[in-house]
């Protein structure tokens, strides 16, 4: 299935995609796209569903495909090529660090150039929907925790990031630097996460063009991982990290002004399209 949330933000109704690419209007069922809604027990609900009972939405916009996030994760550094262009190396275990749920914000909402930024940089990534409660999982069992995937962007402020004391955390955190969605694909819509091609454009201009492929720590490995240390719960994401092309890594650095356009997308979980706007 491909659920999404449709409507202003904080009043957003939970909606499918039926085969012929219509929106459906599931709040009559759920709540929201999120908690139980993503277990097992309340996917397989959803599935079991005819869309053509639903009615029809029209879309005006879509919001983050999923609701209640309680910890939104990013793991660093996680492709090869990506920590070869930044000078990094490959760390010996993945590399945590938080952003803010605060950051969400729908696929196409504009995203906001904070005040006194000057390296606000872009990040295609595979983002992983949790679906049920996970602790101390193993590798080999990682997936069953998970609902589904979505594409996330992973907006930076190299500046704030790496330039200034502390973590990473604040470089990553501003509000709007975590555009969600436009879907979240059920896992078994996934033949494979670790071979999903990913793109990303600045003004028509291809700047990202990689693969899951080259991602260090897979997914299983990265939600086993995590279950070590804190517990997943249904609606968490988790950012898994971008392949190379990101302003930092180019020669001279480039970095996002107000007015350019980003547009992104991975194989089959859809494509996103942000202006970035000066924060006044």
């Amino acid at each position: 299935m491909k659920l999404m949330r449709i409507g202003p933000a904080g009043a957003e109704k939970p909606a499918l995609v039926d085969a012929e690419g219509k929106v459906r209007d599931l709040s009559g069922h759920v709540a929201d796209i999120g908690g139980a809604a993503l277990s097992p027990e309340g996917l397989a609900k959803l599935a079991a569903l005819d869309p053509k009972s639903l009615p029809e939405m029209a879309v005006d916009r879509i919001g983050a495909c999923v609701a209640g996030t309680g910890k939104f994760i990013c793991i660093g550094l996680n492709y090869s090529d990506h920590a070869a262009e930044t000078g990094a190396t490959v760390p010996p275990e993945p590399v945590i660090f938080m952003k803010a749920t605060s950051a969400i914000c729908g696929p196409n909402d504009n995203v906001l150039i904070p005040r006194g930024s000057e390296k606000t940089d872009w990040e295609v990534e595979l983002g992983v929907v949790i679906g049920k409660t996970a602790k101390y999982v193993g590798e080999a069992e990682a997936l069953d925790y998970v609902a589904g995937y979505c594409v996330s962007h992973d907006v930076s402020e190299r500046a704030f990031q790496t330039e200034r004391a502390g973590q990473w955390t604040k470089g990553k955190s501003c509000d709007t630097f975590g555009p969600i969605g436009p879907w979240l694909v059920t896992k078994d819509e996934i033949a494979n996460p670790q071979n999903l091609g990913m793109w990303l454009k600045v003004n028509g201009e291809t700047m990202q063009n990689g693969s899951s492929r080259t991602m260090v720590y897979g997914v299983a490995h990265v939600v086993s991982y995590l279950s070590q240390f804190m517990s997943l719960q249904p609606g968490d994401i988790i950012s898994t990290g971008t392949p190379p092309g990101v302003g930092m890594g180019m020669k001279p650095p480039r970095y996002l002004k107000d007015g350019d356009v980003v547009e992104l997308g991975i194989e089959g979980l859809g494509r996103q399209r942000q202006t970035f706007v000066a924060d006044r």
